[in-house]
């Protein structure tokens, strides 16, 4: 079912453009939620106006993510959790300690924006992308640390 975007659904696309998806996706999620219209000759026009504004719209996103990226770039999140002989962890540090510790510095991201592949099993240093935008993803380094 081919629909336009009216707002940005990550990660099917960013708002006016043209997607094609199934048909249960479409009608369950994107158009109650007023997500996508229908791709008709009508609203091609329609939307063809507004696609300026859109654009605008994008590119002030852009650059207010990568203002973002710019200051994430040098965080630095230390994480103590409980270890066993051979540094192992007793648990793990997943995606909600990570964002616990962004709030801690005043960083408001979503959980989902936090692309950890699988949680942290050992101490150590690692690097965590964190998506703030299409194409805007900064690194931070999340240690993970001894508890005392």
């Amino acid at each position: 079912m081919k629909l336009i975007l009216t707002k940005t659904v990550d990660p099917l696309g960013i708002v006016g453009q043209e997607v094609e998806v199934k048909a249960g996706y479409a009608r369950n999620y994107l158009l109650p939620k007023k997500l996508a219209v229908h791709a008709t000759q009508a609203n091609m026009k329609l939307l063809a106006k507004k696609r300026v504004q859109w654009e605008q719209k994008v590119a002030k996103e852009t650059e207010q993510a990568r203002e973002a990226a710019a200051r994430m770039a040098d965080v630095t999140v230390t994480l103590k959790a409980k270890v066993s002989e051979g540094d192992k962890l007793y648990g793990s540090v997943n995606r909600r300690d990570i964002l616990a510790a962004l709030a801690e510095q005043g960083f408001v991201v979503e959980r989902k924006q936090i692309l950890l592949a699988e949680p942290i099993k050992s101490l150590g240093e690692y690097q965590v992308p964190v998506r703030l935008y299409k194409d805007v993803e900064p690194e931070i380094t999340v240690i993970v640390a001894p508890q005392e």
